[in-house]
């Protein structure tokens, strides 16, 4: 009788034990936290003022908005258009008087060479001769010093997305004032004269014979009611013209 051949064993199947993860599971009633928000462009500021402490102050004030960043400063015209072009801003602050060349020809200069920069004008005299001269460089707002920093904040912010901020009161004056009735010419003269330069220096200075000089001069005097061009060149200024 043959012995029968032992049954073969079982089949066992090995499945791995599951590992228990190690990350905290959520507290119950808590949602899983939320993915971080986007994150989105400051608007970057040049500011241009002569007056170190004036410019440092708003600097620092702007400083504590969120969407606001001050990239570059400037003491003077020729530095806020070198500024400018190495930091490319999207809105320049501008001093309306400046040492090198004032805030609209920054301006003007500025248009050409960096058109997506939008340029402001700040100050604390402002003509209706400034304003206008202003608005035809293209600047989107004209701004005076009195303004807060929290003002100023939201005058850059609608300049920045295309509008335009011009002080009520300013504007009144320009609409009231009338155009100037000085020629281009008898602008430049009088500015020459504006520092006490003899005639001889001045036409030097403006290419033109020292004859040419005095009659400029004298006929800017009498559009503007002036005995001499010393008031000539005071009243210009005071309406802004000059």
């Amino acid at each position: 009788m043959t012995d029968p051949s032992p049954a073969p064993a079982p089949e066992v199947t090995l499945v791995p034990a599951a590992i228990p993860s190690t990350a905290p599971a959520p507290a119950p009633g808590l949602a899983s936290p939320a993915a971080p928000a986007p994150s989105f462009a400051p608007i970057r500021v040049l500011l241009a003022d002569d007056e170190h402490l004036i410019r440092g102050a708003l600097a620092a004030l702007l400083g504590l908005e969120d969407d606001l960043v001050v990239v570059a400063q400037a003491a003077s015209g020729p530095e806020a258009l070198a500024m400018a072009r190495a930091h490319q801003p999207d809105v320049a602050v501008l001093d309306l008087q400046m040492p090198g060349a004032d805030g609209v020809s920054v301006a003007t200069s500025l248009r050409t060479a960096l058109p997506e920069c939008r340029c402001m004008i700040v100050t604390s005299h402002g003509r209706p001769g400034h304003l206008k001269r202003a608005l035809s460089a293209g600047v989107k707002g004209f701004v005076p010093k009195t303004v807060s920093a929290q003002q100023l904040a939201e005058i850059i912010r609608t300049v920045r997305t295309g509008g335009r901020y011009v002080d009520p009161e300013l504007a009144a004056d320009a609409i009231s004032a009338g155009d100037s009735p000085l020629t281009a010419r008898e602008v430049e003269v009088l500015e020459l004269a504006a520092d006490g330069a003899p005639i001889a220096e001045i036409a030097e200075r403006a290419s033109l014979s020292q004859g040419t000089v005095r009659n400029y001069l004298s006929s800017a005097a009498s559009k503007l009611g002036a005995e001499n061009r010393h008031t000539a060149v005071r009243l210009a200024r005071e309406r802004g013209w000059v």
